[in-house]
């Protein structure tokens, strides 16, 4: 049975603790309200008051140091016990305990429970059982010790010779000790083995140090009251009444110590009132104040145990939940501060705002206030962020409004509490501030930059409405929103322009960044070892555009992969897959987003397959289909049979016509690059480039590949497409793919289909024909909205982009349909994402005409009904 009971608790060992802890804490609680229902706060009030300021600091200490001697049961606990114990665990475990007893020691139940919990991790049972009885049984020596004290001072030196009667009581407890310390020292049981001399001496000592300190303590505040009368003969009624509340079991012997002593110094000449007063000082700075600090490291420690079993969790919490105390707060504050110095009529008689009064930072001149507002408001946005460089000019800021609103409020107590709490959770959540570098978001910038244009519109045009002096037919509607007088108007004018210049400050002050990967220059030699020892994928070749900036992640000091990334806002774009070795792509993928997040930054991944976005789903992104990208199988493609004939005449026509399909090798001559030029110009137009997702014309980026162009019978080349080799040899691809205005119709399918047939023929096996965007998306009535309502750009925006077409064009040729996503971080705004992702490939500034289609699809699409009526 005692197996099967090991067994049992030992399944249940975790939910046991727990059941410790929480009844500990009920424990607690419970002693708690016992104490404020017996100890009223006017009688505390009137011990108090008969104390001057420095005796109560003089007590406080004391009564602190008195407690300090029952360490010395927990630095001999740890000796009977194997395992390592660090200084300042056995000091708080053996406070929390030591306090914990005194007031409610449930017979040292309590004590040897807490001390099990606290020193068992390496220890079996029989190991913390042992340990704690041998400890359980000196705690009463000193007093026992103190019970021959006592005696020798009564019938001995005549001190105390009116309790003389309780001889019985220090008698029975006196006869303690010798009986222990005879019993400990001729047993020879295994019990008291390691139970050396040393050992039992300081045992001895430290029981005779607690209980002394004990009674010097008592006696001090006897002191400190000033009663007239002999401090020492109250030693032997104070063991008398410590032995009466021991024998009692009570917790902290609370009321037959306390009926003892009354009883025992009213014999002295004391009073009952200034008795219970005595009682009252002795059981709050000795029992109270320590129990409520040992309190403290009880939930600390408790709280650590179940930080550590939710794996940090509860922590996390605690500092972001204190975080966003401490954002709210100094908003709110700005907020009612801005208020208060632009229409300050209007919102004194506003009942709400009044109520909100009592919370807020107050300061006398309109012009600070405004100044103090924004700046309020400019380091939330930095807190807020997270941004380390915010944590102390908040502090400062924070000291010098609390100091002082307190000071002209006359320090209300509620306040003080409320702005106590806003420094305290400010110092909480510094561990969370971990950015280096603070990024506007839009939305940051469209509250913040709505909140000072809003105000600075309304009280501009207040002002000029005042000046000019229309409102007097509005005289009892506009009075109270108007300013008082002209000068009152520049001096908030003044105050919203300095405020202005205090924004920009510290906007420019937090944006300082040190993280060298965003600015460092392109590395073409680098990225092209990634891909050349690991190989690439559909986007490696944009690296070479030079419009993106890279990231590498190093293992073994070589580096394995990289990202493509633009910056945009508070945004890292990245494009594509990170390219490179895929083994490392978790840790990878862990230390891009450790980085971004250092610099204040939220990365952003586009054209993503599925298996990477599920990947980070899991790592905290939401996501969205944004299309597909279609794949030619090259192993089957031919023009023979019915399904290839309208391409088998387009190739027929060409060969008829003398258009001839060649490879241009890098690198271009300049006639060569001229004849592109011209091409690129001609197909353009009034049209712009884009970039980021796709290529732009750049000579530098065509020298990094092969060219396909079509010329005509003259040698003169009419359209061309670049290739987009991938690092490997099954899928190739191409990226620009322009013609000129006089080349023939259906240039850019021939195109396609010979190129098609050369990477057949060079062992291809793939064709990447590149994304039809918002294919398929949305489609389903369970959608997300915003899938949904890319389905409907998808079905009618043709006359922007034709989506449809693009689709349909490619579908002829594609064997293989892949989606592609665009994840992007929880919380995070998918209108600005996607308003930044469009500015990104569009390029800021770019002003574009007509479709966005590309013209050679145009083209395809006009003669596609023909094509396939020719065989």
């Amino acid at each position: 049975m005692w197996q099967r009971l090991q067994t049992w608790i030992q399944k249940r060992l975790t939910l046991i603790k727990g059941v410790f802890f929480l009844s500990v804490l009920l424990l607690v609680i419970r002693e708690l309200g016992r104490i404020g229902h017996e100890i009223s706060g006017e009688q505390v009030r009137s011990a108090l008051g008969a104390l001057s300021p420095t005796t109560i600091v003089l007590l406080a200490v004391v009564g602190f140091i008195a407690v300090l001697p029952m360490m010395v049961y927990d630095f001999t606990i740890v000796e009977f016990l194997p395992g390592h114990f660090s200084t300042g665990y056995i000091l708080r475990s053996g406070w929390v305990t030591n306090t914990f007893t005194n007031l409610a020691g449930m017979g040292g139940l309590l004590g040897a429970s807490l001390r099990a919990n606290f020193y068992a991790e390496s220890a079996t049972k029989k190991q913390v059982v042992y340990a704690i009885s041998k400890i359980a049984l000196f705690l009463l020596a000193g007093l026992s010790l103190a019970c021959w004290v006592g005696l020798i001072m009564m019938f001995g030196f005549n001190v105390g010779t009116v309790y003389q009667g309780y001889w019985f009581w220090l008698l029975g407890g006196g006869l303690y000790f010798p009986g222990l310390f005879i019993f400990t020292r001729v047993n020879d049981s295994e019990f008291f083995a390691d139970l050396t001399w040393s050992r039992e001496l300081r045992l001895i000592l430290g029981s005779s140090l607690e209980w002394g300190s004990c009674a010097l303590f008592f006696l001090l505040i006897g002191w400190a009251l000033q009663l007239q009368l002999d401090l020492a003969a109250v030693f032997p009624m104070f063991v008398v009444a410590s032995v009466a509340g021991v024998i009692s079991m009570i917790p902290g012997g609370l009321g037959s110590f306390d009926v003892f002593m009354i009883f025992g110094l009213g014999l002295l000449g004391v009073s009952r009132s200034d008795a219970a007063g005595w009682l009252l000082l002795y059981r709050l700075f000795y029992y109270i104040l320590p129990f409520g600090v040992g309190v403290g490291l009880f939930v600390h420690d408790a709280g650590h145990r179940l930080n550590q079993f939710l794996a940090g969790l509860p922590v996390a919490i605690f500092r972001r939940s204190a975080l966003w105390f401490v954002t709210t707060f100094m908003y709110f504050s700005g907020v009612m501060m801005l208020l208060y110095a632009t229409i300050p009529d209007v919102v004194l008689a506003n009942k709400l705002y009044m109520q909100l009064v009592p919370y807020m930072f107050y300061f006398l001149s309109q012009v600070t206030n405004l100044v103090m507002a924004f700046l309020l408001i400019g380091l939330a946005r930095g807190i807020g962020s997270r941004v380390s460089r915010a944590f102390w000019p908040t502090l400062v800021v924070l000291v010098l409004a609390i100091g002082y609103t307190l000071w002209r409020e006359n320090f209300p107590v509620g306040l003080a509490i409320l702005l106590g709490l806003v420094l305290a959770c400010l110092l909480l959540a510094k561990p969370e501030l971990t950015r280096q570098s603070f990024h506007y978001s839009w939305g940051g910038l469209l509250i913040d930059g709505s909140i000072y244009v809003g105000t600075f519109v309304l009280y501009t045009v207040l002002g000029l409405y005042a000046i000019q002096g229309h409102h007097r037919h509005f005289a009892t509607l506009l009075q109270a929103w108007l300013p008082a007088s002209t000068q009152v108007w520049l001096n908030g004018l003044g105050g919203l322009l300095i405020a202005l210049v205090v924004l920009l400050t510290i906007n420019r002050f937090l944006s300082v960044t040190h993280s060298d990967w965003l600015t460092a220059p392109f590395d073409a030699e680098r990225v092209r070892r990634v891909i050349q020892n690991f190989g690439g994928n559909e986007v490696s070749h944009l690296a070479f555009l030079r419009d993106k900036q890279t990231y590498f992640y190093q293992a073994d000091g070589q580096d394995q992969l990289l990202f493509l990334f633009r910056q945009k806002a508070d945004k890292l774009l990245v494009m594509g897959e990170p390219i490179g070795n895929q083994d490392y792509l978790l840790p990878a993928l862990q230390d891009f987003m450790r980085a971004a997040d250092t610099a204040g930054l939220r990365p952003v991944f586009y054209e993503i397959s599925e298996e990477l976005t599920l990947r980070l789903h899991e790592m905290g992104f939401d996501f969205i289909k944004v299309g597909e990208e279609g794949h030619v199988d090259l192993t089957d493609f031919t023009l023979a049979g019915k399904p290839r004939r309208g391409e088998r005449a387009l190739v027929n026509k060409f060969k008829r016509e003398d258009y001839h399909f060649e490879i241009l090798q890098p690198p271009l001559s300049d006639a060569q690059y001229a004849e592109l030029r011209a091409i690129s110009t001609s197909w353009l137009g009034d049209e712009t480039e884009k970039s980021f997702s796709m290529g732009f014309f750049d000579r530098d980026y065509l020298n990094e590949a092969p060219i396909a162009v079509m010329t005509d019978k003259d040698g003169k080349m009419v359209a061309f497409a670049n290739m987009m080799p991938t690092g490997d040899h099954k899928m190739t691809s191409i990226d620009l793919m322009r013609s000129s205005q006089d080349a023939p119709s259906g240039i850019m399918d021939g195109l396609f289909v010979y190129l098609f047939l050369t990477c057949q023929e060079q062992g291809y096996t793939w064709f990447n024909l590149g994304m039809a965007p918002l294919a398929n998306v949305g489609v389903s009535e369970f959608s997300f909205i915003e899938e949904r309502v890319a389905h409907l750009i998808y079905e009618y925006g043709s006359n922007f982009y034709s989506f449809q077409g693009l689709r349909a064009y490619k579908e002829k040729y594609v064997s293989d349909w892949q989606p592609k996503y665009l994840a992007y971080r929880r919380r995070e705004s998918l209108i600005f994402t996607m308003l930044q992702l469009m500015q990104v490939i569009n390029r800021p500034g770019a002003a574009v005409k007509g479709k966005l289609e590309p013209k050679w699809l145009s083209h395809l699409l006009v003669d596609e009904v023909n094509w396939q009526n020719r065989d």
